[in-house]
């Protein structure tokens, strides 16, 4: 079995210098790193991650729980981690809960015993004891929350800007000329949903319009409920002109009753989502969405949490980050008439 000595002795540099290109340490010229890389490559070195652990007590390991990997917004999510951590030379273990806070617990203490060094967290939307989580963060081991923070427990958050991107979509839907928009919600007091659905109200109240409690309906953010509460607000006898889902498994349910009712989208009913969607420029019609930045979210929460296991950044206080979504406008919103 290959040795670090050997791979030392044949890129003719220390043994610390290797153990420092293997930690990822910034004080390796890249002219070495590059040495170290090109022998552990030909020598087909892999060193013992197991061991190395006992001595930094350090796995390089991060852990990742995530509320529901159908969800197509957290596949992105994923990614995005997964190459920060990977260029780190970090492994990623990711879990999925399903929305359940006791699979959550379960995963949470999985991840204690694998001695992650860090966790990235999308909590589930269960309103339930939430101990585990932070037990978690008095055991010394830090977590970074992506996309929804946790109810009265501050921790570093990177999420999109909820309220805003909300926001620029209901202004596109009235200056399209919809005046009666109804509203597909998240889960009640789950932070991101409230927050889309303070969007949708500020923007009808600065156009001078009340928010009529029939046109807003809450579900859990799948599928079923998407297509249920569709199917119950536009079989009222004052169905509304346009539809905005607060995230890409409501729309698609959206999309479903429209069709299941013989109606057209938009001609009938106009269709805005929350969260880009698989193929959304491809479907018909092409989906207007609010497209979050999933991607950044997950990459730039693991270069948080692997700053503070680093010792880069040392802030006493949490840390939270905003990134903007982006409306883009496809055939769902054609323009009606007044």
């Amino acid at each position: 079995m290959v040795t670090i000595r050997e791979v030392a002795r044949q890129a003719k540099v220390s043994v610390g210098t290797v153990s420092n290109v293997l930690a990822g340490s910034a004080s390796v010229r890249p002219e070495l790193r590059r040495r170290v890389e090109d022998v552990m490559r030909a020598l087909d070195y892999h060193p013992n991650q197991i061991a190395r652990s006992l001595k930094t007590r350090q796995t390089k390991t991060l852990g990742m729980v995530i509320s529901d990997i159908t969800n197509p917004f957290f596949p992105q999510v994923v990614r995005g981690a997964e190459d920060a951590a990977i260029l780190r030379g970090y492994l990623l273990i990711t879990l999925n809960t399903d929305d359940s806070t006791e699979r959550e617990r379960r995963a949470l203490s999985l991840l204690r015993a694998q001695k992650v060094d860090g966790l990235l967290l999308t909590v589930a939307s269960g309103r339930e004891d939430l101990t585990h989580v932070a037990q978690f963060r008095d055991s010394g081991l830090p977590i970074v929350c992506i996309d929804r923070s946790v109810p009265e427990i501050d921790l570093d958050l990177v999420s999109a800007d909820n309220v805003h991107g909300a926001r620029m979509c209901m202004q596109h839907l009235l200056s399209r000329g919809h005046r009666r928009i109804g509203f597909l919600g998240g889960s009640p007091g789950l932070q991101t949903a409230q927050q889309r659905l303070d969007g949708y109200e500020q923007t009808l109240r600065d156009a001078g319009q009340k928010v009529d409690p029939k046109l807003v309906r809450h579900g859990d953010f799948r599928l079923e409920s998407g297509y249920r509460l569709s199917k119950q607000m536009l079989l009222e006898a004052d169905p509304p002109t346009a539809l905005f889902a607060s995230n890409a498994m409501m729309g698609f349910g959206a999309l479903k009753a429209i069709h299941e009712l013989g109606l057209r989208c938009p001609e009938d009913v106009a269709l805005a989502v929350f969260d880009e969607v698989p193929f959304g420029d491809v479907i018909q019609p092409r989906l207007t969405v609010v497209a979050q930045p999933a991607y950044e979210m997950g990459r730039v929460g693991t270069e948080l949490l692997i700053a503070r296991l680093e010792g880069r950044e040392k802030s006493p206080v949490s840390i939270h980050l905003t990134l903007t979504p982006e409306l883009l406008v496809r055939q769902s919103t054609a323009t009606r008439l007044s």
